[in-house]
Parts: C-alpha cells; structure tokens; sequence
C-alpha cells in the first residue's frame, strides 16, 4: 500500500505543474490554492509512506528554512501593507512553492526517480508549448483563445507569451542535455533531439528576449558543468534544429501574427508542420550521428570553469540591462520578430519605482503587493502593471533587506547542494541544475515568481538537486 502511495504521489508531483499550465498556469487564485493544497497533500503522502527521515544536509536544510521563512515573512508583512488581501495572496504563493519543494525533496529521493525527473519535466513542457502550436499548425481544427495585448505572440495555455518563452527554454535546456548524455539510450538520445525542433519553435514565438538569454544561459552551464565534447556537439545540434525550426516559421504571418483568412493560416500551418516533422526526423537521425568514437572524449576546459559560466552569465546579463536601461520604455512596444533585436522595454519604469519604494523602506520593504500601489501613484507611462516584473527587485521593494535576505538564503542552499550533486553525481545533476539556471537567468526579468505552472517546474528541478544532494551525503 504504502509502495502504490508513493508512487501515485511522485506521478502527481511530476505532471501537476503541466496539468496547472492548462488553468492559466495557476496565475488566478482557486487554481493557485488547490495547486497548494495537493502540494501539502503530497508532503503529507511523503511524510506517512516514505521513509520518516527529514533532511540532513546543511544545504538543503538551508534551502528549506530560506523558503519558509521567506513566505512567513510575506506574510507577515500583511501587518504594514498597503493592501492585505494582496499581501496574504503573496504568502501564499510562497507556501504552495514550500509545499512543491519539500514535496520533491522527500519523494525524489529515489535514483530511479532522478533518472526519469530530466526526460519527464522535458516532456511536460513539450506537452505544453506543443499544445499552444497546435492552434497555429492546425487552426482549422483548433481554435484558442487570443489576447490583443500578444499581438500574435505564443501565449496559450498560460496566457503570457514570457512565461511560455521561458517553459520552452527550459524543455529546450533540458533535452539538449538529454541529447548530448552517454547514460541515456540511444531512443531517448533521438526523441530528445527531436524535440529541440517544436521547442525552438516555441521559443521563438514567444518573441521573448529575456527567456532567449536564460536559454543560452543554461547552454552554457551544460557545457561547462559536462566538459564532454559529446555534450558540445549535441548543443551544437540542439542550437541548429531550433534556429531552423525558428526560420521555417518565420515568413509565416499565420504562425508569427496570428494573421491572414482562415483558409490562408491553414495552408500555411500546413506547410510548417510538414517542415518541422521533417526537422524532428532529421535531428533524431542526426543524434546518432554524434555518438561515433571521434566525437566523445573530456572537452578541455581552463580551471574554475564553472565560475567562469557564472560570470559570463551575470555579465551577459548587466550588460543587456545597461544598454536597454538607454532605450527605455514608455512607447509601444514593436511587435513580432522585431522585439528580438531591440532592448526596449517598460521594465525600466517598473525598476525606478521599486528603487524609490525601496529607499522609503529600505529594512522591512512596503509590504507584499505594495509596489502596485506605488506604481499608481508614481508611474509615468499608462501601464496597468501590477508586478515589477524582476523577483530580486520586487522582494527589494515590497520585502527590504530582510526579505532579500531570505530569498538569497534559499538560493545559497540550492546553490551549494548543486555543488554537492554535480560533484558527486554529475551525470544526474547537470540537467537540473541547466534547467534551474535558465529559470532564476530569466527571475531578474519578469514575473516567472506569479506563474506556479514555470515556478514549479523550475522547483521541481530544484527538488531534485537537494534531493541528489541527500543520497550523495555520508550516512549519520
């Protein structure tokens, strides 16, 4: 019984945050709360079934108390905010985010379970952003919903175009991993890269820059965290069926804008869908092409590689927001492919706002939700924006000091039981820990934090790490 239970829960654990993309991504609050409730649900599950054995790693301890006493002081922060209700909704998104990663630390606590987390967080957001294709390959057969703010963008089924970019860059990640892992079967190594094709697609359309840079972002950590040339040559493979898939797309205005006759967006999806079968043919033939003997072998890397990809993310990443900090926002957005190569953007706005409700109070911050308030008040755009669009800045903000504090706590101790993981098992840790860097490369952009469908994917990645970084401890 207790066997049936535990494996019930892990099959929830794994395929809840999909099931949630499809009840817009849990953004509104009945879907958000009956997310949390199955969440303790399943930590319950863990506690009664599992083995009654809490977390013994410093590090994972750390990443535990950092989250709890991260949502507990959000909400305590309803004593000071502006708005309480808006403050106890953010508390609460906190505690569903608990639940979801002290559920998989103690249900993934299992290697075969580790084994399958890569291929099965890749086939959920495969199902995901196939599923927001299928409308654009087969619009005669299947008709979505569309926002006049997407202006054509790929937004469904979470309904922000972003948050889809960032999923796809994170499935992209991770069955670029898959592809390029000696341990896998030859099967899994081709479905894999096949894969990458309808996911570069997706990543593409989503015209989303911030999650392109996580995207790259997670290239580089598995490329420095493998040091394999195999490795190197599958993201070379990955890189190219995207970029391919992306261009067989795009002269497309049926599947770029949504626009054209029905009849037009037909022949034209039809087109594409027979393009990229042949792209996903090619790239699972291609993937066996990769595992000849001249291929394989240790990839020469300079010492302290990995701090190495650390700084070239972060520079990347200064670097993008100083040069579109000179552009930016206020007018209308261009839409389409042209986004991709302009750093325009109305986050500037959103940040000069957090910085100003951060220095008013810069210790306890001005309370969970408080920056919308302060954005009615201050903005200088018409935008009904009602988050910063940026985790880091927003805990800043609405949180203080002692709320960054938290969050950097709960970082630091996935951060050292990664370090743990990859050196203990690194061919079981490196797909988690790509996947997780393209989810927090992409926090310091958007509001990933409000949309449970991508947090909990990047949640369960991280799960997964503390929980590789359990089974590598020392016995007590």
């Amino acid at each position: 019984m207790r066997r049936w239970s535990l494996g019930g829960a892990r099959a929830v654990l794994i395929s809840g945050p999909t099931a949630l993309a499809f009840f817009t991504g849990g953004y509104f609050a009945a879907a958000r709360e009956w997310a949390g409730l199955v969440a303790w649900l399943l930590v319950g599950v863990a506690l009664l079934a599992g083995p009654r054995e809490l977390p013994r790693t410093r590090a994972v301890r750390a990443a535990l108390l950092g989250l709890a006493m991260f949502g507990a002081w959000t909400l305590f922060s309803t004593v000071w905010a502006p708005i309480a209700g808006d403050a106890w909704a953010a508390g609460q998104i906190v505690m569903l985010y608990l639940g979801g990663l002290l559920a998989a630390v103690l249900l993934l606590r299992n290697r075969r379970m580790l084994a399958l987390l890569e291929p099965a967080a890749a086939a959920g957001t495969l199902i995901v952003i196939g599923y927001g294709l299928a409308g654009r390959l087969l619009p005669g057969i299947l008709h979505f919903a569309r926002s006049i703010s997407a202006e054509g963008r790929l937004e469904q089924p979470l309904t922000y175009w972003n948050a889809m970019g960032e999923l796809a860059a994170i499935g992209f990640v991770l069955c670029t991993r898959i592809a390029g892992d000696g341990s896998r079967r030859s099967i899994e190594r081709a479905a894999a890269a096949s894969a990458c094709a309808p996911l570069g697609m997706g990543l593409y359309l989503s015209f989303s820059r911030g999650a392109l840079f996580a995207c790259v972002a997670g290239l580089v950590t598995i490329v420095f965290a493998s040091s394999r040339r195999e490795q190197l040559w599958a993201v070379g493979l990955a890189a190219l069926t995207g970029g391919l898939a992306a261009a067989a797309s795009s002269p497309f205005g049926g599947l770029t804008s949504l626009s054209g006759s029905l009849s037009s967006r037909e022949g034209q999806g039809a087109v594409v869908l027979a393009l990229l079968l042949v792209l996903m043919a090619a790239a699972a033939l291609a993937s066996r092409w990769l595992w000849r003997p001249t291929r394989a072998g240790v990839l020469p890397l300079p010492r302290h590689s990995g701090w190495i990809a650390l700084v070239v993310i972060c520079v990347g990443l200064a670097i993008a927001i100083v040069v579109g900090a000179k552009e930016g926002g206020g007018s209308k957005l261009s839409p389409g492919a042209s986004r991709l190569v302009s750093f325009q953007s109305n986050r500037y706005d959103y940040w000069k706002v957090a910085l100003r409700a951060f220095a008013s109070e810069p210790i306890r911050g001005v309370g969970a939700g408080g920056w919308a308030v302060w954005w009615l008040r201050d903005r200088t755009i018409d935008d009904n924006a009602v988050d910063t669009h940026s985790l880091e800045l927003q805990t800043l903000a609405e949180l203080g000091l002692v709320g960054l504090a938290l969050l950097a706590a709960w970082l630091a101790g996935i951060a050292f039981a990664s370090r743990d993981a990859l050196r203990a098992v690194p061919g079981r840790a490196i797909g988690p820990a790509a996947g997780f860097v393209v989810y927090i490369a992409h926090s310091p952009l958007d509001w990933d934090w409000q949309m449970p469908a991508v947090t909990l994917v990047g949640l369960l990645l991280a799960g997964g790490l503390l929980a590789l970084a359990e089974l590598a401890a020392p016995p007590r």
